[in-house]
């Protein structure tokens, strides 16, 4: 990361720690989603994104795990958007987290 102090940079940083999580499976998903993927996402989606990285680790690996979907019609968008991405994309550079 870099030593950008902007609104834009600290908020990035922000969620790239919040997207570090407890399980490694979680990290597999979230980061490489981040990476690749946020910066083009509407503002609407930007925000899910940040919702979701809220939420408890046991409830993330449930929903990206596809076991359950989150109630939330915006959070189950925004999930399926992440599960998508993994699933169509070579994430091996992120197994070394």
């Amino acid at each position: 990361m870099s030593d950008d102090t902007s609104p834009e940079a600290i908020l990035r940083k922000r969620l790239y720690w919040h997207s570090r999580r407890g399980m490694w499976e979680l990290d597999l998903l979230l980061i490489p989603f981040l990476q690749q993927c946020y910066d083009s996402l509407s503002a609407e989606d930007q925000l899910a994104f940040q919702q979701l990285i809220e939420e408890e680790d046991q409830d993330l690996f449930a929903w990206l795990m596809r076991r359950e979907w989150p109630a939330n019609t915006t959070l189950r968008r925004i999930v399926k958007m992440i599960v998508e991405h993994a699933e169509s994309t070579d994430n091996s550079a992120y197994r070394t987290l």
